[in-house]
């Protein structure tokens, strides 16, 4: 499933509850280490406000990929990062120490992005009923 950058649409997830209550305290915590080589797994996505205009800072999980990252969909359609990066039409993300433009979001299955995910991912993403990932593409310099 590709959908269009220019519209967000993404399915409920089956399970956020755990996802939630792990992110709501952990996500502060995370957000002076995201992005740097001392906590690989998670980024951080700068992004724009879509009405307020703000710039927002994120920490997401940011898997990368030959031509960008995917970023795991926990909670579906009610992703405000997500509403925000596919207004914009991209943003920036901060992964392993380094600041990379991103652009062209688009939603994808899990099962079409299996073979790009780590298997400790991969293993997480079936237990905790994760069906779906942005994948963004690294922008051109």
């Amino acid at each position: 499933m590709n959908r269009s950058p220019a519209e967000f649409d993404a399915d409920r997830p089956r399970v956020s509850a755990p996802i939630r209550r792990l992110a709501r305290p952990l996500g502060p915590l995370a957000l002076p280490i995201a992005g740097t080589r001392w906590l690989p797994l998670y980024s951080i996505l700068r992004h724009t406000g879509r009405t307020s205009g703000r710039a927002y800072s994120t920490p997401v999980v940011g898997i990368t990929v030959p031509d960008g990252f995917l970023i795991p969909l926990p909670f579906g359609d009610a992703t405000q990062w997500a509403r925000n990066l596919f207004a914009a039409g991209g943003g920036r993300l901060r992964h392993g120490g380094r600041e990379y433009a991103i652009d062209e979001p688009r939603v994808v299955d899990r099962d079409g992005v299996e073979a790009d995910l780590p298997s400790l991912v991969r293993w997480l993403a079936a237990r905790v009923g994760l069906r779906q990932f942005v994948r963004v593409r690294k922008a051109p310099s």
